[in-house]
């Protein structure tokens, strides 16, 4: 059987032929490899450069891999944050003939990174609660879209910051199996294994000494549960109002919003007595403030950047002088061409490792709240940028 190679992108297969298949992974040379921090996998993966990208290399049969490869795909058309499929390659043999095991590459996910190495540092228990919030926000997103991950853990999700919290990412769908909608039962079966897993986990993060003293790995397990259930309560649920009310409704969805989400449909129903009216959210999607910024600045950020940013953006609309008259839309790119981008970019070259400049320009206007607070007043955007460059990225000015 032939090498074949099966892309999303007609581009691809042309940078990964240069890639050595002839070798099993586990013995690629150095010079095909990056020095990328992995999780733990129970299959062999490697992260290589192919042409101007880095992409993630995981070993295994090909049933499996065809079958990832085409969930992960769909999991994208959905807009569940998961890593991206690139192609599947088949057919690989050794140099005297011997078959070789397929793999799926996925392109490496920037700025993110697996638990692991995360723990490395001794992570406070603060942080690691917002990693059970990222995680649980992932689950109910899955879980909306009909996705039964099969397999939830802290090692099968990559973890990227998003202004002072986490976005959680997908990374292993291989057990995983779409559904119209899931039962209760698919829903805390779930639940039940991301509980034993991650208190798992958090057990050998213990027994490594990885793990802050005060952390305790079963309750941690168990926290996930009870995250997920507020969340999933918080989207689903059935609210029941007096009738004239129409303003508790708004309330419910603009509560929907800042968690996030978007309410594309709902259901009203008023009672037979008509003393009571009924609300269902029907179909709700991840990525408000996210599609708001992109559609407003073209900017693609994190759903908590994109929050900041928005905030940002209405503060400067406000101190213009033609706000009233000019679009949103045309005061958006102004601000992207007059301050963002200006401020990211007198930024980002002088610290000592690359930032996301969503990501680099909310730390920017954390500095400047919290050096305003300390001198009583607003120092503004620039001399926040330069404070933060000397003393924050401790690099000189």
């Amino acid at each position: 059987m032939p090498l074949e190679i099966s892309a999303t992108n007609p581009e691809h297969p042309v940078l990964l032929l240069a890639l050595p298949w002839h070798i099993p992974l586990e013995e690629w040379p150095e010079e095909h490899l990056v020095p990328l921090p992995r999780g733990i996998s129970r299959h062999v993966v490697r992260y290589a450069r192919a042409g101007d990208e880095v992409v993630a290399v995981k070993e295994l049969a090909e049933r499996p891999a065809l079958r990832e490869y085409e969930m992960l795909r769909t999991l994208d058309r959905t807009g569940i944050p998961a890593v991206d499929p690139l192609a599947v390659v088949t057919g690989r043999t050794t140099a005297d003939g011997s078959p070789l095991e397929p793999v799926l590459i996925t392109r490496h996910l920037g700025g993110s990174q697996p638990y692991r190495s995360m723990f490395e540092t001794t992570l406070r228990p603060s942080t690691v609660h917002r990693l059970m919030d990222a995680l649980a926000v992932l689950l109910v997103r899955l879980h909306l879209a009909g996705f039964a991950w099969g397999d939830c853990s802290l090692s099968n999700t990559l973890f990227r910051r998003d202004a002072g919290a986490y976005a959680a990412y997908l990374v292993d769908a291989e057990t995983g199996e779409i559904h119209p909608r899931l039962s209760d039962g698919q829903r805390e079966y779930d639940i039940d294994l991301a509980r034993v897993n991650i208190s798992g986990e958090m057990l050998d993060l213990e027994a490594s000494g990885a793990l802050h003293p005060s952390i305790d790995p079963i309750e941690f397990g168990t926290e996930i549960g009870q995250r997920y259930a507020n969340l999933w309560s918080e989207l689903t649920r059935t609210s029941v109002y007096p009738p004239g009310k129409h303003h508790y409704m708004e309330r419910r969805i603009r509560r929907l919003n800042e968690l996030g989400f978007d309410v594309a449909e709902m259901q009203i129903s008023r009672s037979p007595q008509g003393d009571t009216v009924t609300f269902v959210p029907k179909v709700v999607d991840a990525g408000h403030h996210q599609r708001q910024l992109l559609r407003l600045t073209g900017l693609d950020a994190e759903e908590n950047q994109a929050r900041r940013l928005l905030n940002d953006l209405e503060s400067w609309m406000a101190t213009q002088d033609d706000a009233r008259d000019a679009r949103p839309e045309v005061l958006a790119h102004r601000w992207v061409r007059d301050v963002f981008r200006p401020t990211v970019r007198a930024v980002r070259d002088r610290l000592p490792s690359p930032v996301d400049p969503a990501e680099l320009y909310h730390e920017l206007l954390e500095h400047r709240w919290y050096l305003s607070e300390r001198d009583g007043h607003d120092i503004g955007l620039e001399a926040a940028a330069e404070d933060y460059v000397a003393h924050v990225a401790r690099r000189p000015v």
